[in-house]
């Protein structure tokens, strides 16, 4: 099931990036000599992804002569710009994790591109109608999506076919699957059938068991309830079972060496379970005890800070880049990562690739993280932790949604003041 051509392409693009990276950041005042003008690229992608990245940018540096874009690696890249923003020294175009733009807009952080937007009679319907969502904000556009994920259900098909078991469709047949590839060496947990360890994924085992995160109005917390509970019991009979112990494979990765049998993850993984040469299969994750479905959808776009010195190629860029499907396709070759064009996303490069299709037809009901204000403060000081807790054996299911809820709450009506 591995893709030559991926891993053909990762090394075309390691070729081509050497060299590439700039060593540090900000905005050119423009190419001299008549020379291309400079389009500073940052992200928080670093190591093998910002060769990636680089190596697209210089796909778009061939394709046209009048801009040249460099890609700078930026750790806590959010921060990093307003940093910038204040010392009056942006970079052109950045890499953005969508779900961030309701919290930097009131910032003054981005620059809405309506203008452009309309000017070149781009069609933003061709993209992921909930990603195209997370870029909007109170009716203006701050940036075009360019890549969409989910977690989609993968497994080591040589364990499952050893232990005569089907890849799961629903949690009973995960359970069952889970429970039977599973190994101890005297007591000791060998393979571990299912990989518990994010508790970040929540929501979408909620959305499996028919419930959801927020009341509709927002206002407050909705997941201490029966659906939550049955999420938390269900996990808890997996660490009954045995299949899973909190730090197993902890700092390594764990499916890659054969040692978990089952895990969600995204098209991201692909590229290094290809190179480790691994016998893995991907399909749709499980649905809930009712038959509900539930996915996440997240991903990047592109953007143009506020106070770009470029802001005209940083467009070009943006544009070239997301709306011709093929240069989405492009860069999935060298990075495993789905293009939000839709149309790129149905290329036969994917939907001829089973490991892609799952992904793809999980796309048809995946849904974003909420952008209610105070929701990613709700997951990750409330929830998460509660979760974690849980896990470890600190506190018992309905304490753990109980004190989440509560604190969840609170946080959600400080935002809302």
């Amino acid at each position: 099931m591995r893709s030559a051509t991926r891993i053909a392409g990762a090394l075309v693009a390691a070729a081509v990036m050497a060299g590439a990276l700039s060593a540090c950041g900000g905005a050119s005042d423009g190419g001299s000599g008549g020379g291309p003008e400079e389009v500073t690229f940052w992200g928080s992608w670093s190591g093998d992804q910002a060769k990636q990245l680089q190596a697209q940018a210089d796909a778009f540096n061939a394709a046209q002569d009048e801009y040249e874009v460099k890609y700078v690696a930026q750790e806590l890249v959010e921060e990093k710009l307003l940093t910038a923003l204040a010392s009056g020294s942006v970079p052109d175009v950045v890499l953005w994790d969508r779900y961030n733009t309701p919290l930097y807009v009131p910032k003054n952080a981005l620059s809405p591109l309506d203008e452009y937007i309309e000017a070149d009679g781009v069609d933003t319907t061709q993209f992921y109608d909930q990603a195209m969502g997370e870029l909007v904000v109170e009716g203006e556009t701050y940036g075009l999506p360019l890549l969409v994920d989910n977690r989609s259900l993968f497994y080591n098909t040589e364990l499952l076919a050893d232990a005569g078991v089907e890849p799961p469709t629903d949690w009973d047949s995960l359970k069952d699957a889970a429970e039977a590839v599973t190994e101890r060496d005297g007591g000791k947990l060998s393979v571990a059938g299912f990989a518990l360890d994010d508790p970040g994924l929540f929501n979408i085992w909620l959305r499996q068991a028919g419930g959801q995160m927020f009341s509709d109005d927002g206002a407050t917390t909705a997941f201490n309830s029966p659906e939550g509970l049955e999420v938390l019991e269900f996990w808890q009979g997996l660490l009954d079972a045995g299949v899973y112990e909190p730090g197993f494979g902890e700092g390594v990765d764990s499916f890659a060496e054969g040692s978990t049998a089952i895990k969600y993850d995204g098209p991201w993984a692909l590229t290094a379970l290809d190179e480790a040469e691994v016998d893995y299969g991907i399909v749709r994750p499980p649905v809930g005890p009712d038959g509900d479905q539930g996915a996440g959808m997240g991903g990047f776009g592109l953007v143009i800070p506020s106070g770009a010195q470029q802001p005209d190629g940083a467009w070009e860029f943006i544009k070239w880049w997301t709306t011709q499907p093929e240069n989405g396709v492009d860069f999935a070759k060298i990075s495993g990562w789905i293009p939000a064009n839709v149309e790129a996303a149905n290329d036969p490069y994917f939907t001829q690739d089973d490991r892609y299709q799952a992904f793809i037809e999980t796309m048809e009901y995946a849904q974003v993280r909420s952008s209610i204000p105070g929701a990613s403060d709700v997951e990750g000081k409330a929830l998460i932790p509660a979760l974690e807790k849980f896990l470890g054996g600190e506190t018992d299911a309905a304490t753990a949604l109980k004190e989440a809820q509560e604190l969840g709450d609170r946080i959600l009506a400080d935002n809302a003041q």
